[in-house]
């Protein structure tokens, strides 16, 4: 069994504040799916301005969350990306949570992140008859109501990671052979969290 990889994890206050800018959160993720890209095919992307998108980028690098992608590109005129990490990055709301700054930072960037994945589940939801049936009989949305204690929620989290880094890691080695047939990249939102009805 391989070791399990860990993502980025951000403790330090002023690293998680580069997401409270939700254009740095969009690019960061389109460079995730992407592997590598340029800020001026990136700003196509999200219709903004090259030097606007290349600022943005060039913040997330100083943050560590992205590194020039130097292998990539012929001619050296513009600049190539890509995520620092393979993992993502991750942060837990109690390290943060004893200021009130902090409380504020981790509220808006987990709201950002919410935000973000229901805008890209509408997205699909109003193209979904353009994916055609294959694709839509195999999406799937689901929700389970359970009964667990907070160290059984962490093993449960845990199992998932490991399932979904299996098939990511089966997706890369596909792509690396050259068996790209109806492969596309899939969003996979899993949620876990205490509620009192």
């Amino acid at each position: 069994m391989a070791p399990k990889r860990k993502s980025d994890q951000i403790t330090d206050l002023s690293r998680l504040k580069a997401f409270t800018n939700p254009l740095r959160m969009q690019l960061y993720r389109l460079l995730f799916a992407a592997g590598t890209a340029t800020a001026s095919q990136l700003a196509e992307q999200v219709d903004e301005a090259p030097s606007l998108v290349s600022y943005h980028l060039r913040k997330l690098a100083e943050h560590g969350f992205l590194a020039e992608a130097r292998d990539q590109g012929s001619d050296g005129r513009e600049r190539w990306w890509r995520v620092a990490s393979e993992e993502g990055w991750a942060y837990r709301t109690s390290d943060f949570a004893d200021t009130p700054e902090g409380a504020a930072v981790v509220g808006a960037v987990t709201h950002s992140l919410v935000d973000t994945r229901v805008a890209q589940y509408r997205a699909y939801l109003g193209q979904s008859a353009a994916w055609g049936k294959e694709w839509t009989d195999a999406a799937f949305t689901s929700e389970w109501l359970l009964e667990l204690t907070p160290a059984e929620l962490t093993e449960m989290n845990e199992e998932l990671e490991a399932v979904t880094r299996r098939w990511r890691e089966r997706g890369k080695a596909a792509r690396s052979d050259g068996a790209t047939e109806n492969r596309e990249q899939v969003s996979v939102h899993l949620y876990g969290f205490p509620f009192r009805p």
